[in-house]
């Protein structure tokens, strides 16, 4: 069984990078924010056969699709800057080739169609393994020995993950949390993510998905408005929406990230500091590479460390000192779990 590492985090936090970064070593498959792409629906109970199993992968993700339709893409999105026969306004974009398949290959299109003919021959199967399979695919298709997933917004999914993939190694990367928690503030998925929580909040709802029409109608317009199939982006890029609220959702993922990840054997998981992957970035990432399984070689430490750049580094230290103070006060339980947190 190959091995099979997840990098998970709240995002904002140098993660993308880290996807390219892992991407350029020959031995890895680098699986560019293939949770995020699936989400939930992607890790179905039971057998599926391989058609189920490929349209999990390749039917169009709502909510992504209504971000592009709306015209609130994120910058994560890689299928529209070079675009292929899909269309949001057309086709849809197939989940998987949003974001995992042109991390891989400037011909996203043409390794769809590939995957497509295998993966629909495929017997009954769990997800699990249906998920294996495709990995081993992939590495035999670009030449690679072990698996990194990285997506953004991932630790609520550890849990799943330590279910599905019970052998697989955590890689838990985190950012000073005023600083991530400016970074949400200024990122449209994020920006998304606080209005529908906050649309939970208002309504009672555990999901989004679970809101009744009555709730809906409830909302004052410029919640409800972000529901629609197509909203105008104004209700999200122009709303006012105080970065405290980002900092208290940074410090709730991470606290609840840290205690699932305790769980998970100390072999198993161990921790990513941005910052001290711009101090140390060849300490710090052959470190990784040893805990991922390949090996750290000079030639791929010097195009790494090419691609690190610490620009935005420290951006809350700019704020007001009132604002920063703010932050620092909601960031605060998140900065202690993870200062209590076993590094593994």
């Amino acid at each position: 069984m190959r091995a099979l590492t997840f990098v998970v985090g709240t995002g904002r936090s140098g993660s993308t990078a880290l996807s390219g970064i892992v991407n350029v070593h020959p031995q890895v498959l680098s699986l560019n924010e293939l949770l995020s792409s699936v989400q939930s629906r992607g890790f179905p109970p039971g057998l599926v056969t391989g058609r189920e199993f490929w349209r999990l992968l390749a039917d169009p993700n709502p909510v992504f699709e209504r971000m592009i339709r709306s015209g609130v893409p994120m910058p994560e999105f890689l299928y529209p800057r070079r675009p292929g026969r899909f269309a949001t306004e057309a086709t849809g974009i197939p989940a998987l080739s949003l974001m995992v398949l042109p991390h891989l290959t400037d011909d996203p299109d043409g390794l769809f169609d590939e995957l497509e003919k295998q993966v629909h021959g495929w017997p009954e199967r769990t997800a699990a393994c249906h998920y294996e399979h495709l990995f081993g695919l992939l590495c035999t298709r670009f030449g690679r020995d072990v698996v990194v997933e990285r997506s953004g917004y991932s630790l609520e999914r550890v849990p799943l993950l330590r279910e599905v993939f019970p052998h697989a190694r955590f890689v838990h990367l985190f950012r000073d949390g005023p600083d991530c928690a400016l970074s949400m503030s200024r990122h449209t998925g994020y920006r998304l993510i606080l209005l529908l929580r906050e649309i939970c909040a208002r309504t009672g709802a555990a999901r989004v998905e679970d809101l009744t029409e009555e709730q809906v109608s409830s909302l004052p317009p410029e919640l409800s408005g972000v529901l629609a199939e197509r909203f105008d982006p104004s209700l999200v890029l122009d709303r006012e929406l105080p970065s405290t609220g980002f900092a208290a959702l940074w410090s709730e993922l991470v606290v609840r990230g840290v205690e699932h990840l305790s769980r998970a054997p100390e072999a198993m998981r161990t921790t990513l500091a941005y910052e001290d992957l711009l101090d140390r970035p060849r300490a710090e990432l052959t470190r990784l590479a040893e805990f991922i399984g390949v090996e750290p070689t000079s030639q791929w430490l010097d195009v790494a460390v090419a691609r690190l750049d610490g620009g935005r580094r420290g951006a809350s230290r700019r704020l007001p000192p009132a604002e920063l103070a703010a932050l620092r006060e909601c960031c605060a339980p998140g900065t202690q779990a993870l200062t209590a947190a076993p590094t593994g």
